[in-house]
């Protein structure tokens, strides 16, 4: 495409140059032609004032010379016989015209140009007489005929090859505008059919190449988004069947001795690294969860009193306390219900897995106005590395962990413009603090008075025990 345009743009400029330059070139030419000819008039008509007062040789001789080609001996003057008192004929300077040239132009009476050797000469009758007539002829060379062609050629010629390379120079830089887009979109379809999802294409050149440019990373974000949806899916679903597996692991946990007991428990074990494996795989470039639209949202304390009462079952086998405040009053929040039961069972499910068997728990929920506050916390050992565990994969190393209970937790939380933090709780253990954003503004930092204001309603608030 570029080097088809530059070609029709060279063809089309050539004939345009060619279709002004050489005309002009010919008005050039015969400009300086008239020109010429035209100051050898003006200078032939300087003598007729001398020859309608006299035609004495020295007198004439006199103004012959005091023009230019007369100085130049380029100027004679014929006068016929008749016109001197003894009857002789007169000629003034040399001559290059014929004596039939000179008859003609006395015959007709109107000026004439010859050419000659050398050139041309222009023939102005002059009456000398009643009847007489005079030639004053001009000799006009053939150089004085040209002055100045073979320079105006020249130029029209350089501005022609200006043009013609100027306008191949715009054509190449549009033919690039357009050319390079197409081929850029070219490369990032082939690169992302090749797997190379993060390829996008400059949204620049011409209108119609930068509509394809952003309709191509729109298809190419689709492409993307829809493929970290089924990743997101199946990592999510994946963790969601921890809860069950932590149930059937603990009931197979008291089955007691025997080979039906073993085999139970390595077939768990088993699904549970199977399960581990799933997530482990889906949960790699998967993107953080997006806020969900108008209306969107749930009743946390709903959904937390649902969460509870599967929990407490599995408490009361294990011996343990459970403690939840807060929930007595609907809390409207911008999380979609299955997301924040998601995220409140990956953080039960991290009590059981990683506490010993009747290790006390509680979950509180505060109000602040502009969030709503979830604690879990326990009274176990708590975590050394708080940062370590908050960080994006964190907790794989831990045994058993694919470090994505506390993602989910921090995605749910971040996709209202909130947050997640881990500290120790008042009973002796972890304290993971949610905060869920109810205006979808990031909430400022607040200072150790808050967090301390916090564990203080925590202490005093009155607990349903489970």
């Amino acid at each position: 495409m570029r080097w088809a345009l530059v070609k029709v743009c060279l063809a089309v400029t050539a004939m345009v140059v060619f279709a002004f330059a050489v005309p002009l070139g010919l008005v050039v030419k015969e400009m300086a032609r008239d020109r010429a000819f035209s100051d050898a008039e003006r200078q032939a008509a300087t003598i007729g004032p001398t020859l309608s007062i006299t035609t004495d040789r020295a007198q004439l001789q006199k103004a012959v010379l005091t023009t230019e080609p007369g100085a130049a001996g380029r100027m004679a003057v014929h006068i016929p016989a008749s016109g001197e008192p003894d009857g002789l004929a007169v000629d003034i300077g040399h001559g290059h015209a014929t004596a039939k040239d000179l008859e003609t132009v006395r015959t007709s009476g109107r000026a004439a140009i010859t050419e000659v050797t050398g050139g041309s000469v222009l023939l102005q009758p002059t009456a000398v007489g009643p009847h007489d007539i005079a030639v004053v002829e001009v000799f006009v060379p053939e150089d004085a005929v040209s002055h100045g062609v073979t320079t105006a050629w020249l130029i029209l010629a350089g501005v022609g090859v200006a043009l013609i390379v100027g306008s191949v120079a715009v054509a190449d830089r549009l033919g690039v505008r357009m050319v390079e887009p197409a081929r850029r979109l070219a490369g990032a379809a082939h690169d992302l059919g090749e797997g190379r999802l993060g390829t996008r294409v400059p949204e620049e050149g011409p209108d119609e190449l930068r509509s394809a440019a952003v309709a191509f990373n729109s298809m190419a974000d689709q492409v993307v988004q829809l493929l970290a949806n089924e990743r997101e899916l199946a990592a999510d679903l994946s963790h969601r069947l921890r809860t069950p597996l932590t149930v059937l692991r603990l009931n197979a946990a008291s089955l007691g001795e025997g080979p039906a007991a073993e085999q139970t428990r390595a077939a768990v074990e088993q699904l549970e690294r199977e399960v581990d494996t799933i997530i482990r795989t889906a949960r790699e470039q998967r993107p953080q969860t997006q806020p969900g639209g108008p209306g969107a949202g749930c009743d946390a304390s709903e959904v937390i009193r649902e969460r509870m009462d599967f929990w407490s079952a599995l408490a009361e086998d294990e011996g343990r306390e459970v403690r939840l405040a807060g929930v007595e009053r609907t809390l409207r929040i911008p999380v979609a219900r299955p997301e924040l039961a998601a995220a409140l069972d990956a953080l039960l499910g991290n009590v059981f897995r990683h506490t010993p068997e009747g290790t006390a728990f509680a979950v509180d929920v505060h109000h602040s106005g502009d969030a709503v506050i979830v604690l879990v916390s326990d009274a176990g050992g708590g975590i050394a590395d708080p940062k370590a565990a908050l960080a994006r994969g964190g907790a794989r190393d831990a045994v058993g962990s694919t470090g994505l209970g506390l993602d989910i937790v921090r995605r749910v939380a971040e996709s209202t413009g909130g947050d997640v933090r881990i500290g120790r709780s008042v009973l002796g253990g972890t304290e993971v603090r949610v905060w869920i954003g109810l205006d979808g503004q990031r909430p400022e930092r607040r200072g150790r008075g808050h967090r301390v204001g916090l564990q203080r309603r925590h202490r005093g608030s009155g607990r349903a025990n489970l």
